[in-house]
Parts: structure tokens; sequence; C-alpha cells
């Protein structure tokens, strides 16, 4: 909610300076936030700030996972012995909502060497294929305490 409103102050920044530039809307932004940041503890927002933070960790934490599957199957695909096992697992879901199964389904769809493939009609199991599924146990906590843990940090 507290970004809406700052998108609102930003606005309302470029409507009385009379400039809608980008750089001015910018600067409106950032005002805004300021302001935000000096009322956070009477508007109730302690966690406005954070979330952006924990945000920006989990997109970091993509990227670094996105780098190293793809090194992990580039040498997988490299080796002259390819010595895969192939699999699918079911992943034992903590997340309750759609958005968060959704963004936790995608980010590993889009993970080399791994791939959604449905969730439970229920919504406690996520199957996942995976190019070596040789040790399914250290994949799910891979999933667990990476993706999971960190998308429960930034919208929860």
């Amino acid at each position: 909610m507290l970004y809406l409103i700052n998108i609102l102050m930003a606005l309302v920044w470029a409507l009385i300076t009379g400039s809608f530039t980008l750089a001015n809307i910018i600067f409106g932004f950032v005002l805004g936030a300021g302001a935000l940041y000096l009322i956070r503890e009477q508007a109730g927002s302690l966690g406005y700030f954070g979330r952006g933070a924990k945000l920006t960790k989990l997109g970091m934490l993509f990227l670094y996972e996105l780098i190293m599957s793809a090194v992990r199957v580039a040498t997988l695909v490299m080796s002259p012995k390819m010595d895969l096992k192939p699999g699918i697992f079911a992943y034992p879901l903590e997340l309750d909502r759609d958005f968060e199964i959704t963004l936790l389904a995608n980010m590993i769809t889009l993970t080399p060497g791994t791939l959604s493939v449905d969730v439970s009609d229920d919504r406690r199991f996520l199957y996942v294929h995976a190019v070596d599924c040789s040790d399914p146990d250290s994949l799910r906590r891979d999933i667990a305490d990476g993706f999971e843990r960190r998308i429960k940090e930034a919208f929860r």
C-alpha cells in the first residue's frame, strides 16, 4: 500500500513542480520515500524499506542459482560419460499463497536442470523434474533453504 502512496507522492511532486520529466518523477519518488521513512512508525510500516532489501536478496539468490546451475548443466553435458539419473520428485510446499507457489515454480523452471511439472490438487506438493535426481533429498533441501525461504521472507 505504501508503494502506491509513494508513487502518488511522486506524481503530486511532478504536478506541483509542473515538470513531468522522468528525472523529476524519480526525484519525487525519492523525496516521497524519504518522507515515508521519517513517519514510518506513525504509519505502521516498518517493513516498507526492509521489503525492498528482501526482494533484492531474492533476486540475487535467483541470479546466483541461475549461474551455478547453468555451469553444472554445462559440465554434465560436456563430460564424456554422462552419469545422469533424471527423475521427478515431490517437493512438500510450506508456501500456501497462489502467488508464492507460482513464483517458486517459475524460479525452479527458469533454473537450468530443473522443471516444475505440476502442483498437487491440495497445493501441498510441487512436482519437479530434475536432470540429475540421484539425491532428491538434497534437491529438496536446496529448494527449502534457498528459494522457498527467501520467498517467505520477502512476501510475509
